[in-house]
């Protein structure tokens, strides 16, 4: 095979290739029908012409059939006249004219067998046609649910391709790496310039005193520390009224015994000191 030969093969393989691609089935199925419809046409056209010679060789038949029928009476008329020679002349006229009558006979029988072939073939035709009209609809119909089905499928494709999420997991990984190694760098940059020291102090001020206040609240509260002395006034004097003296006594003792504890202070107001006062207090 030579090279132009090669050529033109390779180029008509792209042409088909591309034609295949090109074709809408829905376009392609109405130019079909289009075209079916133009030879409906030309058909009928067809067919009204061969009908149309066929009632012109009908005539034309009878009209010869006529003339022979004509000339045979004239033969008749002769004969009744007694001149036979005229008569023999009519009847020669009426043999041509039911020769040309048998001929067109012959083609007037031939021409309507060919128009009832060409009725049945436009009837078959104008079937085909409808049948086609009915089956574009439905192939269409079938066009588009493949379309719709294709178009879902495509869409499941996408759902299911994860690799838009695993770029984001490998960008959140990235920025973490990041983070990472620049608070990495903050702290070796700290501890080259000598400052850890400082900041460890620093974060001790801002955030450790809460927590140890909190824990001396706590131990207070348990009575594991040592109340101030402002707190154990104010117990002492939260005795029951009527009793002035005790509150004296007790604030007295406290400060005597500055080192009480606060559960020695609680113990000293719980007791009663009615029998210890004098009588004369009793009486009055």
């Amino acid at each position: 095979m030579g090279i132009f030969s090669r050529l033109g093969t390779l180029i008509k393989s792209n042409i088909n290739d591309l034609i295949t691609k090109a074709e809408d089935p829905e376009k392609m199925l109405t130019q079909v029908l289009l075209e079916m419809q133009q030879q409906l046409v030309e058909a009928k056209k067809a067919v009204a012409v061969a009908i149309a010679d066929e009632k012109k060789l009908q005539k034309q038949y009878q009209a010869e059939t006529d003339k022979a029928k004509e000339w045979e009476r004239k033969a008749m008329v002769a004969v009744r006249a007694g001149d036979d020679n005229l008569a023999r002349q009519a009847l020669s006229r009426k043999n041509e004219h039911e020769t040309i009558a048998t001929q067109f006979q012959q083609q007037w029988i031939a021409q309507k067998q060919a128009v009832e072939k060409l009725k049945d073939a436009l009837r078959l035709l104008n079937n085909k046609i409808e049948e086609a009209k009915r089956k574009k609809n439905i192939l269409i119909a079938r066009k588009k649910r493949a379309e719709a089905q294709q178009q879902i499928a495509s869409t499941m494709q996408g759902l299911g391709d994860t690799s838009a999420f695993d770029t984001f997991d490998r960008m959140a990984e990235r920025i973490q790496l990041m983070e990472a190694e620049a608070e990495a760098g903050a702290e070796l940059a700290g501890e080259l310039s000598g400052d850890t020291l400082e900041g460890k102090f620093l974060a001790l001020e801002q955030g450790g005193g809460g927590d140890e206040d909190a824990l001396s609240e706590l131990k207070a509260k348990m009575g594991m520390l040592e109340a101030p002395k402002g707190d154990s006034a104010k117990q002492l004097g939260a005795g029951a009224p009527g009793a002035p003296k005790v509150k004296d006594d007790f604030s007295a003792a406290a400060d005597i015994g500055g080192g009480l504890s606060a559960e020695d202070l609680k113990e000293l107001e719980d007791l009663d000191l009615s029998d210890m006062e004098p009588k004369d207090t009793k009486k009055s």
